[in-house]
């Protein structure tokens, strides 16, 4: 039972759990939808306090849409993520902008029953073109000031939790992924459940579940509403306060931390489980002083180091792999 005493569940069959997978980085839209929740509160201030009051500073007038269709509390409509995994904001907005109209008045209707809508909302449950191209123009604005400018470091962050959850499915299975996801989920054979605002059940039937890896999901995983989209379930990675800076250029990690054990990092980062000895010969470097710069940059807590078969092998962790931007 959640926080609120509510839980969402999950339902899974035999063919539901092979095909689940993780996004192979975050999904524009919801990162849009969920920053926007945070942007309109102040929870999570070590984390996003400085995010938010840059944010707060450079938004337009446009941005008023966007909060009316995502409440920092409650319900926000579907059709603002209407799937994952596009690839980029262009095709999303697509998605978007293509709903069909009896989605946009259902969904208008659940916001609703919530809350007063402004005057324009009769319009786009209509599907006019206007405020369609509106909504459009509203979201790559915010994007461009919220999103845009940290989205390497929010996808290094992102690509480093895949990685460490990859390692979790190849050593306990897609059961212990579930299990391990978050400390609200619990996995009840044959069902997921999640600790949640509202009770809720969603039953896969073979179609799978989508992971979607988020930097501005708080707290708790969360799903869209209507069951008949697509099955996601979008859920936190870790971040630390700073979060933002994961962008800054590699010469900036150089400075920061000399160009070898940059050079280190960067190698590790690029192939994670390098052992010590493959990370000195691909620098160039001795063995000895290979194995210096690693226990350092571990006692930093920038990589992870595993024994197998004899060999130290190292990883990043998230806030290294931030550190260093690696390539949307």
């Amino acid at each position: 039972m959640g926080r609120h005493g509510n839980t969402l569940r999950i339902h899974f069959e035999t063919d539901d759990l092979a095909r689940t997978r993780i996004l192979d980085k975050p999904d524009p839209l919801w990162e849009t939808l969920l920053s926007l929740h945070l942007l309109q509160g102040s929870a999570g201030q070590p984390v996003f306090g400085e995010w938010r009051s840059r944010v707060r500073r450079s938004l337009d007038r446009s941005a008023g849409l966007l909060f009316a269709l995502a409440p920092p509390r409650g319900y926000s409509v579907d059709f603002l993520t209407p799937g994952a995994g596009a690839g980029d904001l262009e095709s999303g907005l697509d998605d978007v902008l293509g709903t069909p109209r009896s989605l946009l008045a259902a969904d208008l209707t659940e916001l609703a029953a919530a809350r007063p809508l402004p005057s324009w909302a009769p319009s786009l449950a209509a599907g006019e073109l206007d405020i369609l191209h509106e909504l459009g123009d509203a979201i790559r604005r915010y994007f461009s000031v919220a999103i845009r400018p940290h989205w390497p470091a929010i996808v290094s962050q992102a690509r480093a939790d895949r990685l460490q959850r990859g390692e979790i499915v190849v050593d306990g299975g897609v059961e212990a992924l579930l299990s391990t996801l978050h400390p609200m989920v619990r996995w009840q054979s044959p069902a997921l459940e999640i600790d949640y605002p509202v009770d809720q059940d969603l039953h896969l039937g073979g179609r799978g579940l989508l992971l979607v890896p988020s930097l501005f999901c708080w707290q708790s995983p969360v799903t869209l509403l209507d069951a008949a989209r697509q099955p996601v379930l979008v859920y936190p990675i870790d971040r630390r306060p700073g979060w933002f800076a994961g962008g800054a250029p590699v010469q900036g990690v150089t400075a920061l931390l000399g160009r070898t054990r940059a050079a280190v990092l960067d190698a590790i980062c690029a192939k994670p489980l390098l052992s010590t000895t493959e990370v000195a010969a691909e620098l160039g470097i001795s063995l000895a002083g290979a194995s210096q710069h690693a226990t350092v940059l571990r006692d930093s807590g920038l990589i992870v180091t595993d024994r197998a078969g004899g060999a130290a092998r190292h990883r990043p962790t998230t806030f290294g792999s931030a550190l260093l931007t690696v390539s949307a």
